[in-house]
């Protein structure tokens, strides 16, 4: 083995074990969150042994008390759909948003662009009253089509924000020999500029499903009934009774909602670091 190889082994050893540290420290709340799960109650207050593994068989119990003690299902179901709603709204509102702040040669387009931004930092507490009597007014209390009103007064702010930086980075000739071939105005948007922006695209998509599924004040203030509530919500309220916690339910709800979001966001990682440095990078 020549030299250099060795260095180059010897290079790749110190940096993986320079970030096991780190990877230890993301996964081991994974890890606490399964093993809870499916411990049994005696088992997981037994401070007297080793607390990360079984000393019980495991159990689905936790599992159980989740979908019989609690709306987890139809919350489950409430939140995607509120989600999927959330995102499209967003999407559809912020992508020609951001195209014409960016493109097209407005008057203090640019001023427009921050003063746009800045509603998105205004404390949601702030908007908490006006938005109360919106929703009243339109008779959307006590249903989460109340949220579907709401989240994008905060999703799309920020998401045209962000797709002005994006599209900002984008070069105009490419539109130009789109509109130069015969496609116009709308036919270069759809056929080059928004199959380039995908990367932004997805980051402004990731934002507004994840403000969706985790915000509480709104949905907990706005939707009553158990069973048009979300699922963060829902698990909060069913699951926390005064001073008495449902670990191990509440470590399998956790399980069930975050795992598979977790996987989702591995495969679109690309797409989010090359659509978050796109957009700052211009901004």
């Amino acid at each position: 083995m020549s030299p250099r190889t060795l260095r180059e082994i010897r290079r790749h050893l110190l940096i993986h074990a320079g970030l096991a540290p780190f990877v230890l420290i993301a996964l081991f709340p994974i890890f606490w969150m399964v093993i809870t799960a499916f411990k049994e109650e005696a088992d997981l207050y037994r401070m007297d042994q080793f607390p990360f593994w079984f000393h019980l068989p495991p159990t689905l119990k936790n599992f159980k008390i989740l979908f019989s003690m609690t709306y987890f299902g139809p919350q489950l179901v409430n939140s995607a759909l509120l989600a999927g709603c959330v995102v499209l709204i967003t999407l559809v509102t912020a992508l020609p948003a951001g195209y014409v702040l960016a493109r097209l040669r407005l008057p203090a387009a640019e001023i427009l662009g921050i003063a746009i931004f800045a509603t998105y930092l205004v404390p949601a507490i702030v908007l908490f009253l006006p938005l109360a009597r919106v929703v009243g007014m339109l008779g959307l209390f006590d249903s989460w089509w109340a949220l579907v009103l709401v989240y994008p007064t905060f999703t799309i702010p920020f998401c045209t924000w962000l797709m002005v930086g994006f599209f900002k980075t984008l070069p105009r000739g490419l539109e130009e020999a789109a509109w130069v071939d015969g496609c116009g105005l709308v036919g270069g948007i759809m056929r080059v500029v928004l199959p380039l922006s995908r990367p932004g695209i997805m980051i402004a998509a990731i934002f507004a499903f994840t403000l969706s599924m985790q915000e509480l004040l709104y949905g907990f203030v706005y939707v009553g009934p158990r069973d048009q509530r979300t699922v963060m919500v829902g698990i909060a309220t069913a699951l926390i009774r005064g001073d008495i916690f449902y670990w191990g339910s509440l470590m399998a709800a956790g399980l069930l909602v975050g795992l598979p979001v977790a996987i989702l966001y591995v495969f679109f990682i690309d797409y989010f670091i090359h659509g978050l440095t796109g957009a700052t990078a211009d901004s």
